[in-house]
Formats: structure tokens, C-alpha cells, sequence
């Protein structure tokens, strides 16, 4: 289940119950083509709220999606406006979550998916207003055969227009069938603080990236990834 909990009334220009407006408009609000930015936070000792805004106010994203995300950054559409969900992981303190200066079709779902003995995970599916497409935000399992069969499962429940983004904890191919790798193939993530790989990842199905980045942020051991996606034919 999707958690929004209300933000203590701290700030002091806003009425009881009132939100600021976005202070953020997408980059390319009229056209079909839709900029995604993934973040894995780093859980505590990582990114921050006022990071997430400054990213937010920089990229100017259609979508935002974390994970390793905590409850502080249910604070975020009280700061910033837009429109904001979180899915914890099952007995933990994070999980993955999602933001966007436009409303949701429907509320984000949480999709329980195949899970080791240790940690139990989650996918959240998105689908905003103004997309013509289905995002699924991920932070996937350590071990290279669960990881991948979680993949298969999302493949299983996606429609054919489908974006899969996020932390997927996975080394080599994806080996998931009909879907594109289309993620920026630079390092996002630093091993042990010394070995760089690529574990932030965007696959997709039925769509066309036309640009693909990995952006400089080291408040997180992981970089953020950043995609702008369009439905292949779609006008």
C-alpha cells in the first residue's frame, strides 16, 4: 500500500492543510516525449529532501522515481508542490517513490514481486495523466537469478507500452524478453567506494529513448539517471 502522510505544519506562510504550488513545470509539458529522472537516495546518510528539490528545480523531470526513499521525503509535496507516493519495502524503513508536478492517472500500485529469505521486494506502478506510457519504479534483489526473474514477472504484468526503471542490482544482461536496454551506459554506482558499475537501469517496451544520461550528484552512492521516453508511433 501507497503511503502520503501529511507534513507537520511547520511552514509558516501556508494555511493549515494548504499546499505551496509547483514551483516546477516540466521541460517539454506540450509534446508526447517525457523526461524521467531514477535516484537511489542512499537510506539515512544519503540525499536529502532540499537534494531531491535541487535536482527537481535542475532537471525540471515529468517523473521523479527514488528508492531507498524514507518517510522524510513525504515531506516533498508540502515543499515543492506535485503530486507524490511511496511504497515501503515490507519491514523495512525505505522503499521506492515517486514524484511528478502533474496529477496520477490513479494512485501508484505496489506489486509484491518474487523475494529472496531476506528482503522482501516491491515494484510501484505508475501511470501519470499526461503519459501515454506505464512506468514501473524498482530497487531489485542482490542476487543475479532472483533480480532477473523478477524482471520476467514485471514483463508478465506490464502493458505493451512500458518503461522499467530504477536501482536493479544486476551485473550483465537483463534477459528480459521484448524489452531494450536504453539506459546511459556510463557507471552509476561505485562498489565498495572503488569498483564502478552500471546497476540503475532503464528497460523498456513499445518506446523510444531519445536521450540517455547519467547526471553528477555525490551526496548518494549511487548517481542519478536521467531518460526522455516516447511512445514508438505515438502522436
Amino acid at each position: 500500500m501507497s503511503i502520503v502522510r501529511p507534513y507537520p505544519p511547520s511552514a509558516p506562510h501556508l494555511r493549515p492543510g494548504q499546499r505551496p504550488r509547483p514551483a516546477h513545470l516540466p521541460a517539454n509539458a506540450g509534446g508526447s516525449e517525457r523526461k524521467i529522472v531514477s535516484w537511489n537516495l542512499l537510506r539515512l546518510v544519503g540525499a536529502s529532501p532540499r537534494d531531491v528539490i535541487h535536482l527537481i528545480e535542475q532537471e525540471r523531470p515529468d517523473l521523479l522515481l527514488m528508492q531507498e526513499a524514507t518517510s522524510d521525503f513525504d515531506a516533498l509535496p508540502h515543499l515543492i508542490g506535485g503530486h507524490y507516493a511511496r511504497s515501503p519495502l515490507p519491514g523495512r524503513i525505505h522503499g521506492v517513490a515517486c514524484w511528478s508536478p502533474s496529477p496520477f492517472r490513479r494512485q501508484p500500485l505496489t506489486c509484491t514481486l518474487p523475494s529472496g529469505p531476506l528482503v522482501r521486494r516491491v515494484a510501484q506502478m505508475i501511470e501519470c495523466a499526461s503519459f501515454a506510457f506505464t512506468v514501473a519504479n524498482v530497487h531489485l534483489s542482490h542476487g543475479q537469478i532472483m533480480n532477473r526473474r523478477q524482471l520476467r514477472r514485471l514483463g508478465e504484468i506490464l502493458p505493451a507500452h512500458a518503461a522499467v526503471l530504477g536501482d536493479f542490482n544486476l551485473v550483465g544482461p537483463t534477459l528480459m524478453p521484448h524489452f531494450r536496454d536504453v539506459g546511459p551506459r556510463a557507471p552509476t554506482h561505485r562498489m565498495v567506494d572503488m569498483v564502478p558499475i552500471r546497476i540503475d537501469r532503464c528497460l523498456v517496451r513499445g518506446l523510444s529513448c531519445t536521450e540517455a544520461r547519467v547526471l553528477d550528484n555525490y551526496t548518494s552512492d549511487h548517481c542519478p539517471i536521467t531518460v526522455r521516453l516516447e511512445r514508438s508511433g505515438y502522436k
